[in-house]
């Protein structure tokens, strides 16, 4: 008890208790007291690389996936897919619906924020009331809650206006909200990992849909060369058997030869629209909007360096957007085992109430009250135990997803590694047999003219020689969509501080 002497009179006097003062105390000590239950969140173990076996150089990998990733896009030296890269970001509706949801999880992450502060509401009334009665004359009576209550043919009518500023306050005394709030942050950060994952999708899918269609334009400009070939010597051996040198048959075979290649041709148109059509789609048009002009191929093939660090593989998205889930799932263990705690909070208000207007802002029309509550649940059956239960079950659910995403993406790149290692080879070899099949055909061609071979030995070896100029070129874009295919394995390129790329023309 607190005593304070008047200096007037020397005696002491008693001090009035001051509610409020009270009520911040218990305030203080709940925020101080206060302490967060449930698992302190740490990063899930996953496998160990130090190297990969289909490449040197490799090291232990660590989280980097805020690294910068770049235009990785512009390794091909192509205008055209540079200024396509360019429209994907502002006009593909998969990156717009991630866009979208990323704004929903972060206005989430406010929403949760919110409740970590008193919620404050004014409030305002007026109402009549009346009752009717028998007997007596109009008049006025004083009600004895000081309202004013009026008589008139028989009734009482009573006036009551009221204004009231009110709050109320849950302190996180065991860390029910915090967790919310780091769970809808990590939430968020996982829609950003989407959003960073959608977009590499959808410019490795343009990228790869690109150079098909350019590898299609190449594979069409080898049919046509082959188509006029094809139609001269249908030419000499018409001309060769009007003149009784050679069968009916020779005639035929070249006949079958050129229809089978112009259908080849139809083939090939076929596919490029296809792929021009997905390529508009991809940047958001419509597809009979959309038209690409036939143009040079570049087959450029991005250099691999050897020396590729495996903290590359970190900047995947999918990596970042998992772990991510995992930390949101481990939050949702500490908010299902608040449950086992009281809940507290605490109220406020202050009012003014009075029958007339005039009177209503007067010292004497005002209340206030000041609250605090818990409750505690006693028996729910088990609920909030299986509720924690869940919890944790979802958490090694999330755990066994990321570990799964990072083994996936060990795979994936060695995978790539090896497919670069292996179609370079592959590629020389296609090479090398298409030259020999251009010098055979066009020695059999002379001795064909000469009259010294039948012209089936001619479709044959045009045939071999045609499918060996053909190869050459595909084996020349698997190496470039398989170099697409290890940018996005590595979350969107190889490029970092102290490593030279190269792009050098894979000419076939």
């Amino acid at each position: 008890m607190n005593f304070l002497h008047h200096a007037s009179r020397g005696l002491p006097r008693r001090i009035t208790p001051n509610p409020a003062r009270h009520w911040l105390a218990v305030a203080v000590l709940l925020l101080v007291g206060g302490c967060a239950v449930g698992p302190t969140y740490e990063r899930p173990s996953t496998a160990e690389v130090s190297r990969f076996r289909q490449a040197d150089g490799w090291v232990l990998a660590v989280p980097a996936d805020a690294l910068e990733r770049g235009p990785w896009w512009q390794l091909f030296n192509d205008p055209v897919l540079n200024q396509l890269q360019s429209r994907v970001e502002v006009s593909n509706q998969n990156v717009a619906l991630a866009v979208a949801t990323y704004a929903q999880a972060r206005a989430l992450v406010r929403e949760q924020r919110a409740d970590l502060f008193p919620v404050v509401n004014l409030s305002a009334g007026a109402d009549r009331t009346g009752r009717g009665e028998s007997g007596g004359n109009s008049g006025t009576i004083v009600s004895n809650s000081g309202g004013v209550s009026t008589t008139r043919s028989g009734g009482r009518i009573n006036n009551n206006y009221q204004v009231g500023l009110g709050a109320s306050w849950e302190p996180d005394v065991w860390g029910r909200l915090g967790r919310a709030v780091d769970a809808a942050t990590a939430g968020a950060q996982a829609s950003a990992a989407d959003l960073a994952s959608a977009r590499l999708s959808a410019q490795g899918e343009l990228a790869i849909n690109y150079l098909l269609l350019r590898q299609t334009d190449a594979q069409q400009a080898l049919l046509d060369s082959t188509l006029a070939a094809y139609q001269r010597s249908l030419e000499i051996t018409q001309n060769r058997y009007n003149a009784g040198v050679i069968a009916k048959t020779d005639v035929l075979q070249a006949q079958t030869q050129l229809a089978n290649t112009q259908a080849d041709s139809a083939g090939l148109k076929r596919q490029r629209a296809q792929l021009e059509h997905a390529i508009a789609v991809l940047v958001g048009e419509a597809p009979s909007n959309f038209t690409l002009a036939v143009s040079e191929w570049k087959p450029v093939v991005p250099e691999v360096p050897l020396g590729i660090p495996s903290t590359l593989l970190q900047r995947r998205p999918d990596i970042a957007a998992a772990e991510r889930r995992v930390a949101s799932a481990n939050e949702q263990i500490g908010i299902a085992q608040s449950a086992y705690y009281p809940n507290l909070s605490l109220s406020a208000s202050y009012g003014l109430g009075a029958s007339r207007v005039a009177e209503l802002f007067q010292l004497s029309s005002s209340a206030w009250s000041l609250g605090l509550s818990a409750a505690q649940v006693l028996f729910n059956a088990g609920a909030t135990a299986a509720r924690v239960d869940g919890a944790q079950a979802a958490q090694q659910q999330a755990v066994a997803r990321y570990r799964q995403s990072v083994l996936l993406a060990f795979q994936e790149v060695e995978d790539q590694l090896a497919a670069t290692r292996v179609l370079q080879t592959q590629q020389d070899l296609r090479k090398q047999a298409s030259e020999a099949a251009d010098q055979v055909e066009q020695q059999t061609l002379n001795r064909y003219r000469s009259g010294q071979v039948s012209y089936t030995e001619v479709i044959t070896v045009q045939a071999t020689a045609q499918n060996a100029r053909r190869a050459l070129v595909q084996a020349v874009a698997d190496r470039q969509t398989t170099a697409v295919a290890l940018i996005q394995s590595l979350g969107g390129g190889w490029q970092a501080q102290g490593l030279a790329v190269e792009s050098r023309p894979a000419v076939p």
